[in-house]
């Protein structure tokens, strides 16, 4: 008697990239809040965090294209060849910059009847922040324990 299949989904974890016509105005106050956030406290650091939110939501959600931002286009084009040579179902997620984040795609993953999850990241050099701590600690806020 065969085996049925596992059921699995591969969530890409990916970086992102502010796209190309986001206003230029927004995207430079965005970037200066994530440095002063992180040498603010108290009731100027949570000021700072609302905007940076606010900025974080319209990024996130800006319409992407191909010509507006490559890498996204690039992110989804290695989505459908994973999912092409695995028979998986592929979700993409992003860490900053655009939609859906890493935990959105995470509980989309998480709400899927799977046996399995595999998280995987085209981001695979040693030191890197995103790689080696905002990746697992997304895998953790699921309540899994991220596994090499």
């Amino acid at each position: 008697m065969r085996q049925a299949p596992m059921k699995t989904a591969i969530v890409l974890a990916m970086h992102g990239a502010p796209p190309r016509d986001f206003p230029q105005g927004e995207a430079i106050e965005f970037l200066g809040l994530h440095a002063r956030m992180d040498r603010a406290a108290g009731a100027e650091r949570a000021a700072l965090a609302q905007r940076h939110a606010e900025l974080d939501a319209m990024m996130r959600a800006w319409p992407r294209t191909a010509e507006n931002d490559p890498f996204f286009a690039g992110a989804l084009e290695l989505a459908e060849h994973l999912r092409v040579a695995t028979g998986c179902q592929v979700i993409t997620g992003f860490n900053e910059f655009c939609g859906p984040s890493l935990d959105t795609a995470l509980d989309q993953a998480a709400a899927l009847t799977l046996e399995r999850i595999i998280v995987l990241t085209a981001m695979l050099t040693r030191g890197g922040e995103h790689a080696e701590m905002d990746i697992p600690a997304a895998v953790r806020r699921t309540g899994a324990t991220p596994r090499c």
